[in-house]
């Protein structure tokens, strides 16, 4: 095709594209690849069907929206310096102002109008540019679907279906000649309106009232209700069309005339420039790093927490999928948290792949394999784990609590968190934090400014096709953004609200940077705690995990904070003695970790305990309790709290019971005493801290938004795929010669005796050219093709198809004819 001839289409106008243009578009709209088209013109109609066009606009930005919406309501085509004065208006009013808006449009226009063409949502030279009709349909002015513009429909659409002489009534209002068809009175009118002179002169002749009603009518929505007998200010407008009919009720401000009173702008303000994410407060970056560091360790200490107490099989799953609202608040309590911020801790160690189903006939939440890899990680290396699962993470922890379409409860992790445009709001929050200098604190309102500006379909109600989720309101990237806000300060990307260096060399250079930027910043685990006379033990820091784990055994967490206070209770050393621990290791455990001498109280405690720990056994009789000393067995038939559990005695040394072991077990202990379990071997039983673990699981995996973005060997495959396609389907052939064996059109494969064929695919392969096959394959399909023979021998022909771009063998008898092509006909 001539490089000066103007394309007539937009396939004409994709195939005089570059390759890297065609790439480009590409891989700004994935869904074109699905599959890859056979040729342009394939390319070009996908590129304009509804629901590939709505996801396209859904990624423009405010300023190539708001383009796309001024060549909706200009002709089509509009020349270049219509689109830019429907962006700028004529000059009139606001002065200075005025002239600075104008000059911003002025520079932006290019870069915008340049977005749309690569986008294939407009084509055409600058003179003619043509917003595809697709396009049009979703941004024209309409009853259904209002335009952001404010306009109404033209002056032609408004009128259609009006009857001739009202027409020509409408025309002598307005001192117009009258004409001979409703076709050139609706061009007078139209001509009338849209003549800056002329119409000024017209509207110097209004009422003051006629224009207030203009007034309230001009930047939208431009329809009005009218009464059977409108005020005279109203019927003065109606009678000179500048208020026509839409129903008998309402009326319309036609766009010509809204156009002259807004002084040719298509929008009240637009917004060439990108609102500017201002600063709220600076701080050293240095204490934004510690601040992030601490709240890193927190985040590592809570996930910790959270598994450890689900660590023998956690909560059941409701029918529905998810956690109940009970489980919740169980979670909360534990935590110490609210409950949405409990939900948050859930889904992330849901996300990471640390907490899933075990897959039972009893469905639980447990702790999986990989939770106990990621217990044998640093410090540093355990939190880019969670934080590069949370980045691309669709699941919205936010959600939890408020409810889905049809107006049902949504549960952590339930199946109905998903929301696809998550991960990019969160990439794109972090990159505007990551713009601003180190330190800086970003104010959330202009945050959330600059993220409408960016995707302002994503930020409201689309037309005609909304990108929000039924039921969550027209702003759900902006509660996305302030989750990301919240939950990146509680994960330690940000610290007291600036992004950290470490998040920053998370998002720039991945976790290995990230982990060793953190890694000087956490406290070191220590060796040892505090004991103090009161029962308790003060950790001064972080434990060393073999001595956490085992000092939660033996002591109740009592707070928490910079320093963690454990305190030891009875019970707490009847369950480090339930787990197989000796008094006499609980005595050089707790000499071998302290910092101060091991108090005597503490002592006669464990001792205490050790001493009545076991003298009870119960077993499965249904059950029973054995004890060497009657006295207590006594004690316990008199004691009323024992009546539930129906006691009799069998043997001075044995009660029977009706309750199973386990609430045998438990009632006895809150009655006071410390019972140890037997085996029907009668060894005591020992019950080590819980290590249910699910099956292998892998993490859920995000739900894409469309298609994945291709990546540059797909692309130029696709391209090559599409260039070839597009040869072999608009090369020209020649016709056949008089006299030939068989004739074709244009529309049917060629047709040729088998000694033909064979003739003209040797002279091709000799003569290195390309000729124009019909073949029909093995399951009876049938096509045309485009290929350069190289080799003809066994019956079989070896050619470069131009369609497939490879190289193929053909036989020759599923060959149906064969055409030479066209001199002019091989580019």
């Amino acid at each position: 095709m001539g490089t000066t001839t103007p394309p007539r289409t937009l396939a004409e106008a994709l195939r005089a594209r570059g390759d890297e243009s065609l790439a480009g578009l590409l891989r700004a709209r994935p869904d074109l690849l699905n599959p890859v088209p056979n040729d342009i013109t394939q390319l070009a109609t996908r590129a304009g069907t509804r629901a590939s066009v709505v996801r396209a606009l859904e990624h423009l930005d405010r300023f190539a929206l708001q383009t796309a919406e001024a060549l909706a309501v200009a002709p089509d085509p509009a020349p270049y310096d219509t689109l830019l004065s429907l962006l700028t208006g004529d000059g009139a009013g606001d002065g200075e102002q005025r002239d600075d808006v104008g000059a911003a449009v002025t520079a932006a226009l290019p870069g915008a109008l340049a977005t749309l063409r690569e986008q294939a949502l407009v084509w055409g030279e600058d003179e003619r540019l043509h917003l595809v009709r697709t396009a049009r349909e979703l941004l024209a002015p309409s009853p259904q679907h209002p335009s952001p513009t404010g306009l109404g429909p033209t002056v032609a659409e408004a009128t259609a279906g009006m009857s001739p002489g009202r027409l020509q009534e409408i025309l002598a209002a307005t001192g117009l000649p009258a004409t001979h068809d409703p076709v050139s009175a609706v061009a007078a009118l139209a001509a009338l309106f849209t003549d800056r002179t002329r119409m000024a002169e017209l509207l110097d002749t209004a009422p003051v009232e006629a224009l207030s009603v203009l007034d309230r009518l001009v930047w939208g929505p431009p329809y009005g209700e009218v009464t059977p007998n409108p005020t005279p200010p109203v019927k003065w407008l109606r009678d000179r069309g500048l208020l026509l009919p839409v129903s008998t009720r309402t009326v319309v401000l036609p766009r010509e005339a809204a156009l002259h009173l807004r002084a040719g702008r298509a929008h009240r303000v637009p917004e060439p420039v990108p609102p500017v994410v201002a600063a709220t407060a600076e701080r050293d970056p240095q204490v934004v790093d510690r601040a992030a560091a601490g709240q890193a360790f927190t985040a590592l200490s809570t996930v910790e927490e959270l598994l450890k107490l689900w660590n023998g099989g956690g909560p059941s799953i409701l029918r529905a999928g998810g956690l109940s609202v009970r489980e919740l608040k169980r979670a909360a309590t534990a935590l110490d948290v609210p409950e949405q911020l409990a939900a948050f801790w859930i889904e992330l160690a849901y996300g990471a792949g640390l907490l899933a189903t075990d897959g039972e006939s009893d469905e639980r939440y447990a702790p999986t394999p990989a939770y106990d890899e990621w217990l044998d990680l640093s410090s540093q290396d355990r939190w880019t784990h969670l934080a590069t699962a949370w980045l691309p993470a669709t699941r919205v922890p936010g959600l939890v609590g408020g409810q889905d379409a049809k107006g049902r409860a949504l549960s952590a992790l339930g199946p109905e968190l998903d929301r696809s445009a998550a991960p990019e709001v969160r990439r794109r929050t972090l990159g505007l934090l990551a713009a601003l200098p180190p330190g800086t604190v970003a104010d959330p309102e202009t945050l959330l400014r600059r993220l409408r500006w960016e995707r302002p379909l994503r930020g409201g109600p689309a037309p005609a096709a909304g990108p929000t989720s039924p039921g969550e309101g027209g702003d759900l990237r902006s509660r996305l953004a302030l989750w990301t806000l919240n939950e990146a300060e509680l994960l330690g990307i940000t610290g007291r609200g600036a992004l950290s260096s470490q998040a920053r060399a998370l998002l720039d250079e991945g976790p290995d940077a990230a982990a060793a930027l953190l890694a000087p910043l956490l406290p070191e685990p220590l060796d040892h705690v505090l004991l103090q006379a009161d029962l308790t033990a003060v950790a001064p820091g972080p434990l060393e995990r073999p001595l956490a784990e085992t000092l939660s055994v033996l002591a109740d967490i009592e707070s928490k904070g910079g320093a963690t206070v454990y305190r030891f209770t009875p019970g707490s050393v009847r369950r480090a003695l339930d787990a197989g621990q000796a008094a006499a290791d609980l005595h050089a455990f707790l000499a071998a970790h302290s910092r101060t001498p091991v108090p005597q109280p503490l002592s006669y405690l464990i001792d205490d305990v050790a001493r009545r720990h076991g003298h009870l056994r119960i077993g499965a009789a249904s059950a029973y309790v054995r004890c060497d000393d009657e006295a207590v067995l006594n004690e316990i038939l008199a004691d009323r709290r024992s009546t539930g559990l129906r006691l009799r005695r069998l043997a001075p040394t044995v009660l029977a019971s009706q309750a199973d072991p386990g609430s045998l077990l438990e009632a006895l202990r809150e009655m006071g005493y410390a019972p140890a379990a037997e085996s029907a071997e009668g060894d005591v039983l020992i019950t080590r801290a819980g290590a249910r673990r699910t099956p292998p699981r892998t993490p859920p995996a995000p739900v894409p938004e469309g298609p994945p973005a291709p990546d540059a060997t797909l692309l130029g495959a696709a391209v090559r795929a599409i260039r070839a396609g597009d040869t072999a389907a608009t090369v020209t052939r020649k016709e056949p010669t008089e006299g030939a064996a068989g004739t074709r059109t244009s529309d049917t494969l060629p047709r040729t005796t088998p000694a033909e064929t064979l003739a003209t695919v040797q002279a091709a392969a000799m003569t290195g050219s390309a000729v124009w096959i019909g073949y029909v394959n093995a399951d009876g399909a049938a096509s045309q093709r485009v290929i350069a023979p190289v080799r003809v021998e066994g019956g079989f022909v070896t050619a470069y198809d131009h369609t497939a771009d490879e190289v193929r063998t053909y036989p020759l008898h599923r060959i149906t004819g064969v055409a030479e092509l066209a001199e002019d006909g091989e580019g």
